[in-house]
């Protein structure tokens, strides 16, 4: 692994880049242990042992795959791989933004949640197929 990449491997660490970027701390689920962030390119991977459901206090829920991938930057995750939300059905999320106390998720349509519901890291559920 080369310089310019930093690999990190528990779950305090795979939120300090989000942290650093202005992204809810609880956005991906407790046991995204391990990820990649390029300080370079600022493309960020996040390993996931398993794809999963992750619900938040506002009722919304995510599913991840078992790598997500997208670009940093600050208030910003665009470019993703790996994630979907439901909108009526499971749509891809393609881009979340942050603008103070509000998450906006770009998934087919604009959907802004409150960013409080993100702040903390919370477990998924296991799912058969992402």
């Amino acid at each position: 692994m080369d310089g310019e990449q930093n690999q990190r491997e528990d779950a305090e660490s795979t939120a300090r880049p989000l942290k650093e970027y202005d992204m809810p701390a609880g956005l991906f689920p407790r046991d995204a242990t391990n990820y990649e962030f390029n300080e370079e390119t600022k493309k960020l991977t996040v390993y996931i042992p398993s794809a999963c459901d992750v619900g938040y206090k506002d009722s919304s829920v995510l599913r991840f795959f078992t790598c997500v991938t997208g670009y940093l930057e600050k208030g910003k995750f665009s470019d993703i791989e790996g994630l979907k939300t439901k909108v009526l059905v499971w749509t891809k999320v393609t881009a979340i933004k942050t603008e103070g106390p509000k998450v906006h998720f770009t998934a087919g349509v604009k959907k802004t949640r409150s960013r409080d519901a993100y702040e903390v890291v919370r477990d998924g559920i296991t799912i058969d197929k992402f």
